[in-house]
Order: C-alpha cells, then sequence, then structure tokens
C-alpha cells in the first residue's frame, strides 16, 4: 500500500496538469485565432494576451507534472482557475457554462490541495 500511496500524488498531477498544458499548446501556436475570442470577454491586448496565457498555462501545467516549484505552481493555478473560471464561464442562465465554471473551481481545489500537500514523493521538488 506504501507505493500506492507514493504513486498517487504524481497520478493526480498528471491529471491535473493535462488540461492546462493541452490547452496552452494551442494559444501559442495558433495564439491570433483565440484573439478574437479573448476580445470578446474584454481581456484587454487580446492577442498578446493570448500568448502570454498560453505560456503560463504550459509552463505551470509542466511544473505541476514533474513537481518543480509544485506549490507555487499549485497556488497560481488555483488563482487563475477562479479567475478565468468567473472570466470566461459565468452565465447563470447558461447550464453549460456554469458546469464549466463549477469545473473550474473544483480543479481550484485540487490545486490548492497541491499547494497545502505538496507534490509527494515523485517530485523534482522532492530530489
Amino acid at each position: 500500500m506504501d507505493g500506492v500511496n507514493k504513486a498517487t500524488p504524481l497520478v493526480a498531477r498528471i491529471l491535473m496538469s493535462a488540461i492546462f498544458i493541452m490547452a496552452g499548446l494551442p494559444k501559442l501556436t495558433a495564439g491570433a485565432a483565440m484573439a478574437p475570442y479573448f476580445a470578446q470577454l474584454g481581456i484587454p491586448m487580446p492577442t498578446v494576451s493570448v500568448y502570454v496565457v498560453g505560456l503560463f498555462e504550459v509552463v505551470a501545467g509542466l511544473a505541476v507534472l514533474v513537481g518543480f516549484k509544485a506549490r507555487i505552481a499549485a497556488i497560481l493555478l488555483a488563482l487563475f482557475c477562479v479567475a478565468s473560471g468567473f472570466l470566461a464561464h459565468f452565465e447563470p442562465a447558461n447550464q453549460a457554462q456554469m458546469t464549466s465554471l463549477l469545473k473550474n473551481l473544483a480543479m481550484a481545489g485540487g490545486f490548492l490541495l497541491l499547494w497545502l500537500h505538496g507534490p509527494g514523493a515523485y517530485a523534482i521538488d522532492k530530489k
């Protein structure tokens, strides 16, 4: 059972980081196509913001994945999840958007746990 306890945080980090790495890469490779959506949300300098957000998502996602400065990345991602959830998904009359908001809040909760408990045994931070 000890091996499972040591591996569980790694599995959690893989699952939590995947969405950010996968969401950030298209912003870095095709950011101009996403800029109109950012503009629609009222984000200033939408083209620049797409690339900044994409870079943040990839770097923070990779940090969580490998467990490097994982607590810092976790608290930043928790804040990002709450902010982006309310910015992009708060539409009380739209059930799909509210579900997305709740998913963002759930991810923020997971990142708060990572921040509190650390990345586990299999992390660069533990070396």
